[in-house]
């Protein structure tokens, strides 16, 4: 079985957009699902109803006693309610980190003079990426002392040590 494409088999950029094309507006039922259900949970008639559904239960308290089964069913919706949620939050996080992440990639690689080394920092491993931080933290700092010295700090210096 062939493995899945992936941007990093150096594809030609003509073949990626295609396939990307063809499954552009298609989305799975598990996506559209959780799309719906973010936008109704965010929404404040949802927690307008929730808020109803504890005062609710609240108020039966003493019509059953404040018994286990009573307390048992808000224990039990709580739990599998939030189990739930759990995994509609990170899908939708999930679509909405790349969004972010293919929009600043499209930015970077827009931009003349930007360093397009730094489009798939997200893949790097944790070394790298300090690696990444200790050289934008010297261009800062270097900014810095340009600016108190009396110097413009708006050009594009280098990444890589000279």
């Amino acid at each position: 079985m062939p493995r899945p494409l992936r941007i990093s088999d150096r594809a030609p950029s003509w073949f990626i957009y295609a396939s990307m094309k063809a499954t552009i507006g298609k989305n799975d039922l598990f996506t559209r699902l959780a799309k719906h259900t973010a936008r109704a949970a965010g929404h404040p008639l949802a927690f307008i109803l929730a808020v109803v559904l504890i005062l609710v239960w609240a108020l039966l308290g003493p019509r059953f006693g404040y018994s286990d089964t009573w307390q048992l069913v808000v224990n039990t919706a709580t739990t599998v309610i939030t189990f739930l949620m759990v995994f509609l939050i990170q899908n939708t996080q999930d679509r909405d980190t790349q969004a972010i992440h293919l929009k600043l990639d499209e930015l970077i690689r827009s931009h003349e003079g930007a360093h397009n080394a730094i489009l798939d920092l997200e893949e790097l491993s944790t070394s790298e990426l300090a690696a990444f931080r200790i050289r934008y933290l010297d261009l800062a700092a270097q900014a810095r002392e340009d600016l108190r010295a009396g110097k413009q700090d708006t050009d594009t210096p280098r990444l890589a040590p000279e």
